[in-house]
């Protein structure tokens, strides 16, 4: 099962929907807070995202609630 990290903001709700979708399905991940980390959001900006949430797992990330890349996880982490 790959690292997961979630670069989150506050009050953002697609954020919200990604944390609870992987604790549902009990997968561990780490946050990181754009709103507190410079370094967070310059390097975010480097890789071309915009908005958060930025999922990092692995070497896959992608921006927003990609139910599709959440579902490719889930069935990794079953499978494991």
């Amino acid at each position: 099962m790959p690292n997961v990290i979630i670069y989150t903001l506050p009050s953002c709700s697609q954020c919200d929907m990604t944390k609870r979708m992987l604790e549902r399905n009990k997968i561990e991940y780490s946050t990181i807070d754009l709103s507190t980390n410079q370094d967070a959001v310059d390097m975010v900006k480097s890789l071309g995202y915009s908005s958060a949430p930025i999922v990092m797992a692995g070497e896959d990330h992608w921006s927003g609630f990609r139910i599709d890349k959440l579902n490719s996880l889930v069935a990794l982490a079953n499978a494991s």
